[in-house]
């Protein structure tokens, strides 16, 4: 169907339990990459299309993003491109979707267009576009070059630390907007300050968010899996599913993402409040406000589907496997489906499944369980279903809760919550150089979060500390009190 007939179609009708928006990750050249990471399992997917060459057409181009604007309540829609690659299209696939979305889009409703790439073929050409039409790119970086390399790897196994610097640069030149999106993993996941520093640092990245690295497995697949999932000459190929109780060796620990998280956490409240954001940090001080915006920790989830290069809808972009395929574009509108008895039951289920263990937990309003896909350990109570992470979400909720109780005291009484520095620096003063760091590490507060341990373990890290002033706190507690 041409735009010009699209265009004449009445309003879409709203369906019972369809929602005003949702935030879908279109992937228009399906899990093809130019890359090999070997934690990455999407590259497994390119099993579920044997026989198809994995490019979106003009046609589902089209049809996805009339669909999408149709399907939003929303003042706002966001036109999220992830991969695979999504820089294989070619940049005038891209033009062209801004020009579709922009004779799609309804009156008053606006449009932000994200991006996330390995920033490999960046150039000039790339970084005019986006920053022409507002382009919010997310760049993938796991640290410093030492860890970065030790999974980002190409093709032929070596590290593409520098070619993605060279993105990096390409959107520095043109100011585009831009953020970090890290992984978390069994080669960073005890560095947690060395790779905050070297984002903030050497990237200047103002935006940083730090995804967990979790690659389930049986016991008759785990070491097919510690390989990796590209397709490989004279080795087995899985299809990456969420099942199986074991994790791979690249897998982050349980306990140990909590610490990383909260490594950064103590580097951030001393020095970066307002001036950087982390993502769940953000989510978790707004959680203390009764909302949820991200999927992962809230309640119920069910609002994050994927699209495959042929217009297959899936239930969310961790389940893209034949029993979450919601159906094709081309065959069922979008909001049908995300309307659908299947996918409401598929967002519902997060609530409903929860394990004793986390109904009774103290920071269940702020973790929901976290996300079902990592729902494959026992509690302890023996019970399946509770969350791989648990002991490192329990461990971050609960060693951040004086902190972010003091910034959403702050917040309440219409000031802001960067004020938490100078209330964590009169704090530290007070504090005994020689007793246990309150980031819950073995080492002594001045050797660690206190400012003594500058030197990174990782070569080009800048390590100078920040120095900040100390505004003046009266009527606001320390971290942990209540405000009369």
């Amino acid at each position: 169907m041409s735009i010009a007939t699209s265009q004449k179609r009445r309003p879409l009708p709203v369906l019972n339990g369809a929602p005003p928006g949702f935030h879908l990750l279109a992937k228009p050249s399906g899990s093809t990459c130019n890359i090999n990471c070997t934690y990455c399992f999407f590259l497994s997917k390119e099993a579920l299309y044997p026989n198809e060459k994995s490019r979106m057409s003009e046609d589902t181009l089209e049809e996805y993003i009339r669909q999408l604007l149709e399907s939003h309540r929303t003042p706002q829609v966001t036109i999220a491109w992830q991969g695979g690659e999504p820089t294989l299209m070619r940049l005038d696939f891209f033009r062209r979707a801004v020009e579709i979305a922009n004779k799609y889009k309804k009156p008053g409703q606006t449009i932000l267009h994200t991006f996330q790439t390995n920033g490999i073929l960046l150039d000039d050409e790339w970084c005019t576009f986006f920053k022409e039409h507002n382009f919010l790119v997310g760049l993938s970086v796991d640290g410093p070059r030492e860890i970065h390399d030790a999974y980002r790897l190409d093709r032929a196994g070596r590290g593409t630390f520098d070619k993605v610097m060279k993105g990096w640069e390409m959107l520095r030149k043109y100011k585009v907007d831009f953020n970090i999106l890290c992984t978390v993993n069994a080669a960073n996941e005890k560095h947690g300050r060395a790779v905050y520093r070297f984002f903030r640092d050497e990237l200047h990245a103002e935006w940083m968010q730090f995804i967990p690295i979790v690659e389930r497995a049986t016991k008759d697949t785990l070491e097919i899996a510690n390989k990796g999932w590209a397709d490989e000459a004279g080795r087995n190929r899985l299809l990456y599913t969420q099942t199986g109780h074991l994790v791979t060796e690249r897998t982050v620990g349980g306990k140990q993402y909590g610490k990383f998280l909260v490594d950064i956490f103590e580097e951030w409240i001393r020095h970066d409040v307002g001036s950087v954001y982390v993502q769940l940090f953000d989510v978790t001080l707004e959680a203390y406000f009764g909302s949820h915006s991200l999927c992962i920790h809230a309640p119920t989830c069910g609002n994050g589907p994927a699209l495959e290069h042929n217009g297959d809808l899936y239930s969310c972009d961790h389940y893209v496997e034949p029993k979450y395929k919601l159906g094709n574009i081309h065959e069922t509108h979008m909001q049908d489906m995300m309307a659908s008895s299947e996918q409401r039951k598929f967002g519902q289920d997060k609530q409903d499944t929860l394990t004793a263990q986390c109904k009774r937990c103290e920071v269940r309003n702020l973790c929901n369980g976290g996300c079902p896909k990592d729902r494959f350990s026992l509690s302890r109570d023996g019970e399946p279903g509770q969350n791989y992470l648990c002991s490192g979400l329990e461990y971050f909720y609960t060693r951040t809760q004086p902190a972010m109780r003091t910034m959403y005291q702050l917040l309440q009484r219409n000031l802001p919550p960067s004020r938490i520095m100078a209330i964590t620096a009169g704090e530290d003063e007070r504090r005994d150089p020689e007793k246990p760091c309150p980031c819950g590490s073995d080492e002594q507060f001045q050797i660690c979060h206190g400012g003594l341990n500058n030197v990174s373990p990782f070569d080009g890290v800048n390590t100078e500390p920040a120095y900040y002033q100390t505004a003046n706190m009266e009527g606001v507690s320390a971290p942990g009190q209540i405000v009369p």
